[in-house]
This record gives structure tokens, C-alpha cells and sequence, in this order.
């Protein structure tokens, strides 16, 4: 067979790249040679990868690998667990500084025209193929679009590289809420995130920020939309518009996603492991993006929207500072553009 149809053959398997394949194996291997498991290393993340770019069943993927079941459950949870722990702190990193940091916002003031964007958020529900019968209120687990989830909130860059990722929230919770509980939130409101540019806009000290809609809370550190559906004046509604282009890059993130590892469709794993499966594959998701792997189908999110949240107690000073450097950057690039 030659080469190029081999190379398709086996990211059609597999998800990606034989190359990619055998950075994940090299970096698991040492830590599946300590679980003492009965099967090679390469063989049992083929395995995994197989099911996870295909979404296939315990059950299906046994009777492909002459296994039990229980075996390949058993592998499978070994390998995200791996991938979600072991190579996570490596391939999903904040760009607090030096030269990804500066990439980062160039990338962005490309794309929005607006300075020092470093990153845009999102949620996304993964839907779960079954809630356990003893869950005390399975409600909470039901998305607004009616099925059992658990949500999954992500910061991408400019690339659609994932730069932190967090699943905390069942799929009946509300951006915001899940935002508010996630370890990214506490590090911002602590300060403990310390990105060091700083810049001058119309008197307002500008810190790197991410983005995101109108389901999240207008901070310091993060910038949401005046409006949306341009009601705003012709400053806000050029601002608004350049949110919209950087909010492109996390929407087409969690599509491709959703388009490389089928099995986030619907997450037929065991409930306590559904966590760690979703972080294995956005793990999976750099390594792809990092090695410029082939983008699949985009898989289309249904739509979504919600009202803006309140604002906590705690956020009130974040949410004032806020306010004053949204203007200020939509006043400056309005007059920016309408100066050309």
C-alpha cells in the first residue's frame, strides 16, 4: 500500500496520525508498563483510540478484539485516565507569557482587531449514553435540549489549541454557574494568573483577557458582548463583531472536537469515568491540532442562548473595571476603523 493511502488508512482507524499515534504511546508507556496490564502498550491505546474516534461500545469494540467487555472498560478508563492526568500539565498549558503569550494576542488582534485577547471560552453539553439508576437527582444531569449530559467548558486560543479545559457540571447548569466553579475562575479572581503585558487604552490599563458570550459575567478578565443583536452604538456594536470573530475559533474548537473523537456525541463509558474520557480527548484534540493533523467535519453544536448572569458580591469591583475597559477598547477601535 502506498504511503499517503496508509497514512489515511490509519487516521480513519485511529483518529490521527501514525506519527501523533506513537508520541501518545512513548509518553503512556512507561505508566501502562507500572499498571502491569496483560497487553502491549501500542495494541491497548489502538484500542482506545478506536473507540473513542469511532464511539463505539464496550461491547462492539470486544467483539472486534476478541475481549470481554469488562476488559476493554477496564483499558480504556486506564488510558483516559493516563491522558487526562499524565500528558494533560504537557499539551494543555496557559500562555501566562514570553513568546506564546505575544502569538496569542497578535493571533487574535488579527482576527478581532482588538489588542490582548488571549484566550475565548465556551461551553458545550456532552450528552451521556445513560445515567446510573441510584443518582439521587438525575435531573440536574438533563441539558435544555432534553438529554443527560455533563458539561464541558473550554478556553481556546487563536489556533483552536485548548489552553484549559474543565468538567465539574452537570449538563442541567448553566454556563456561568459552571465557570464560577472551575479552577481557572478562582485563579483569576485571586490574581493568581499572572500574565505580565500591560498595556495603555484611552487611560485603562489592559491585562491580557479571553472572551466570551453573553452566558458568562462581564469581568475584568473576561469580556463579554454589549448586546446581542447590535443594539448597541456604532462603538459597541464594531467591538461586539470583533467578539464575534474570536468566539469563531472556540466554536470550530469543540466542532472539531466533537468531529475527530465520535464518542462525545454520546459518552458510553461508566459514569465516574465520563470526566476523564471528555479530558482525554481534548488532550488528544492539541496533540492533533499541534501536529496540523487534517480538520474532519466540523460537528455542529445545536444553538444555544441564555440571559446574561448577575453579578456575585465578590465580582462587583471585577465587573465595574470591566464595564470602563470594554468601552474603552470599543471607543479606540471605533476610532481606529473610522479613521482609515
Amino acid at each position: 500500500m502506498e504511503a499517503p493511502l496508509r497514512y489515511a488508512q490509519w487516521r480513519s482507524l485511529y483518529g490521527l496520525s501514525y506519527s501523533v499515534f506513537t508520541t501518545v504511546v512513548d509518553k503512556l508507556k512507561p505508566y501502562i508498563t507500572q499498571s502491569q496490564l496483560s497487553l502491549p502498550s501500542d495494541y491497548a491505546v489502538a484500542m482506545v483510540l478506536n473507540r473513542l474516534s469511532h464511539g463505539l461500545s464496550a461491547k462492539t469494540l470486544a467483539s472486534r478484539y476478541a475481549l470481554e467487555p469488562y476488559l476493554i472498560s477496564k483499558i480504556t478508563n486506564l488510558i483516559t485516565r493516563l491522558l487526562a492526568t499524565k500528558l494533560y500539565p504537557e499539551f494543555i498549558t496557559i500562555p501566562v507569557s514570553g513568546r506564546r503569550l505575544v502569538e496569542t494576542t497578535q493571533g487574535f488582534q488579527e482576527l478581532t482587531a482588538l489588542p490582548h485577547i488571549c484566550g475565548v471560552i465556551d461551553g458545550t453539553s456532552v450528552r451521556l449514553h445513560k445515567l446510573p439508576t441510584d443518582l439521587i437527582n438525575p435531573s440536574m444531569y438533563y441539558s435544555r435540549h432534553g438529554f443527560p449530559s455533563i458539561l464541558l467548558q473550554v478556553v481556546a486560543d487563536h489556533k483552536k489549541i485548548f489552553w484549559d479545559v474543565c468538567v465539574k457540571a452537570p449538563g442541567g447548569f448553566d454556563d456561568a454557574t459552571h465557570f464560577r466553579d472551575s479552577l481557572l475562575y478562582n485563579r483569576l479572581i485571586l490574581g493568581d494568573i499572572g500574565w505580565d503585558k500591560v498595556m495603555n487604552v484611552r487611560g485603562q490599563h489592559v491585562r491580557p483577557y479571553i472572551v466570551g458570550d453573553s452566558c458568562y459575567p462581564l469581568l475584568s478578565f473576561l469580556l463579554t458582548p454589549f448586546s446581542g443583536n447590535r443594539t448597541g452604538n456604532p462603538a459597541q456594536n464594531t467591538f461586539d463583531e470583533g467578539i464575534m470573530k474570536g468566539r469563531k475559533m472556540v466554536e470550530e474548537a469543540i466542532g472539531l472536537l466533537k468531529g475527530r473523537w465520535k464518542i462525545l456525541r454520546d459518552l458510553d463509558v461508566g459514569f465516574n469515568h465520563a470526566p476523564q474520557a471528555i479530558v482525554a480527548c481534548c488532550v488528544l484534540h492539541n496533540l492533533c491540532q499541534f501536529a496540523r493533523e487534517p480538520e474532519p467535519d466540523l460537528w455542529k453544536e445545536p444553538e444555544e442562548s441564555g440571559s446574561a448572569p448577575r453579578v456575585l458580591e465578590n465580582e462587583k469591583s471585577f465587573y465595574y473595571y470591566g464595564e470602563s475597559l470594554r468601552q474603552a477598547l470599543a471607543d479606540d477601535l471605533y476610532q481606529q476603523l473610522s479613521s482609515r
